[in-house]
This record gives C-alpha cells, structure tokens and sequence, in this order.
C-alpha cells in the first residue's frame, strides 16, 4: 500500500472540498454589492419587480442567509487540509508556507476580515455599520480566491529550489503570469459558482438576477479558465491532465447553458464540476512531486521525500477511514436540512444581535 500516494489524493480531495464548498462563499460576498441592490431590468421584468423584493437591505439579508449555515463550516476543509500536509508532508508544509509566507500571511488577513464581517454586521442596528462590514466581507471575498488561487498556480508552477529542494528564490520569483491568471480564474469562477448557488437557493427578483449575474460571469470564467487550463496543458500534457480539463470546460460550459435554460441545480453541479476538475487536474500535473522546481540544476521536492514516517502515515489512515465518512455524512445532513428557498418575505422582523 503506497500511503505517500494515498496521502497525496486525500490532501487533493480536501482542498477539492474548499473549493467547491468556499467557493460559492465567496461568490456570495463577491456579488453582495451587485445584488445587494435594486433588482436588475431584465429580472424585475421576469418577475414583476415587488417592492419588498427590491430593498437592497433585505436582498443583502437574504444573500448571507443562504450561506449563513454553511460559510464556517466549509472553512474547516482549508485548515484540515493545511493539517493533513503538516501531518503527512512535513517537509511540504515546512517549505511551501514558508515561500509562500507573505501570501499565506494575506490569505488568512483577508479570511479574518470577511469573517468579521459575517459575525459583526448584525451586532448593530444601523445601516452605515453595516454597509462598512459588508465592504470587509466583499473585499475578503475576492481577495481569498485570487490569493489562493495564485499560490495553487505557482506551487504546480513551481519555485525555484536549489539542489537539495531549499527554496533560495524571493518574492518576485513566486509571482507570475499563470500565477495571476489562476488568481483571476478562481475569482471569476467564484463569482459563478455563488451566483449559481444563489439562484439555486433563493426565489423572487434575487434568484433571476442572480442568473443574470451568473452567466455574464461565466464568460469571463470560460475565457480565464481555458487559458489556465491551456497553460496547464502546455506545461505537463499528460493524457490525464488533458482530459480533467476538458471535464472541468464542459461542466463549466455546461453549467452556463442549465443556467439559460432556468435549471440552477445542474448549473451549480456544472460548476462544481468545473471546480473538480480544474484542482484534480492541478494535483494530477504536480505528482510525484509536491513542489516542482523552476532552477537549472535545482531538485523538485518528491512526495517521497517529503512524507513522514510509514507509522505514522498508517495511524493517519485508520484515523481518517473511520472520521472522514462522518465528516461528509454531517456535511451532506447540513446542507439538506437547509435546501430550501429563500425569500424577503421570509426574513424575521430586525434585532441586533448581543
């Protein structure tokens, strides 16, 4: 049994949750000053345009609703995974937080920010207080996966590591072109995740421009994501790497032309594919290595090398085949018990929370 491989997939699954999972998070926040407005023409046309349904402050109440149950929770994929490395490939986490310090350091700057905002924003009953935390949880929003999705770019990129795998480059090195185009790829593909997510999830006027929002989004996402993907071809062009990213352009593209046709879930299942396939293809292309190296005479860092001891691998193993299924049965009831659409006309009367 190969427990450096089975690691490896299991590390790739959960940052695969994360996205998908915090992925319509942050769509959500992203799209709060877009949709947290009067209804667009197109949508108030569809839907006759009610003036409930129309103020901003209760479309906004209604967007965090629907993640609400969820956002916290979905954040746990992001820590359990940075644990699984720590645990699994110490020398992996050691060398790649620290190369990554700064934008590991901002990440989780910009996390803290958005997540105040979703705990704070309804401590007071004034709108300008609101409105600023609502700025706190849009900027987090699009900050966190434009930053995550530059440093999953430049890890399968690579950075340079000189002959015995230590990084030796600087901030410059780790910053480049398919670094920000994975940036600006995850944000987009955020953005029509959360707004697939949000029609799928509420009703009214917010669902249809929620739909409206999504597939202008999905271009943007199409266009940024193929080039990505294209990249990823260019540089490793395994048979599988070709046909995760053909998986992950047809769910997206798939998901865009459920969205047309008014069937919001398989628009978000397309988007979740989309989501997938983009990371599985990411992993696939990083093995056996787990930190490629972009110096002339420098040594990748090898899944081998940088994994613990067998013992501790097998402990880890029988630890997660028994906690991992309850994890996704828990994660499966939580998001069934809160399956239901979301209206103004559902929200209770205001009061500040204490």
């Amino acid at each position: 049994m190969d427990l450096p491989l089975i690691w490896f997939v299991l590390i790739a699954v959960l940052w695969t949750g994360y996205l998908v999972l915090e992925g319509f998070d942050f769509g959500v926040g992203a799209l709060l000053p877009v949709l947290g407005r009067r209804g667009t023409a197109e949508a108030e046309a569809a839907v006759g345009g009610a003036d409930d349904e129309q103020d901003p402050a209760k479309r906004r109440r209604v967007m965090l609703t629907t993640i609400g149950p969820h956002w916290d929770g979905n954040e746990v994929w992001l820590i359990t995974a940075a644990g699984a490395m720590f645990a699994a490939f110490p020398a992996w986490y050691a060398t790649t937080f620290s190369t990554f310090y700064l934008v590991m350091l901002l990440i989780l700057v910009a996390l803290i920010m958005r997540n105040m905002g979703l705990e704070y924003r309804l401590k007071r009953d004034n709108e300008t207080w609101r409105r600023r935390w609502d700025l706190a949880i849009t900027g987090g929003s699009v900050a966190t996966p434009f930053l995550v999705g530059l440093f999953l770019t430049t890890m399968v990129r690579g950075v340079p590591l000189n002959s015995e795998a230590e990084f030796v480059g600087s901030l410059a090195s780790i910053i480049s072109l398919p670094g920000l185009l994975g940036g600006l790829a995850f944000v987009a593909l955020s953005v029509t995740h959360g707004g697939h997510f949000l029609g799928l999830r509420t009703a009214g006027d917010i669902r249809e421009d929620a739909r409206v929002v999504a597939q202008r989004a999905g271009i943007a996402a199409t266009v940024l994501g193929g080039a990505l993907l294209l990249w990823l071809i260019s540089s490793n062009g395994s048979p599988m790497v070709v046909v995760l990213a053909v998986i992950a352009v047809v769910g997206l593209v798939g998901g865009l032309v459920a969205n047309r046709a008014d069937r919001e879930g398989i628009a978000f299942v397309g988007t979740t594919l989309a989501w997938v396939g983009t990371a599985a293809a990411y992993f696939v292309a990083l093995w056996p290595n787990v930190l490629p190296t972009t110096l002339d005479g420098g040594a990748p860092l090898t899944a081998a090398a940088a994994a613990s001891s067998p013992m501790t691998l097998e402990i880890m193993t029988w630890a997660a085949a028994i906690f991992m299924p309850l994890v996704l049965a828990y994660t499966a009831f939580s998001y069934w018990v809160f399956r239901k659409r979301l209206a103004t006309h559902h929200l209770p009367a205001y009061a500040a929370v204490k």
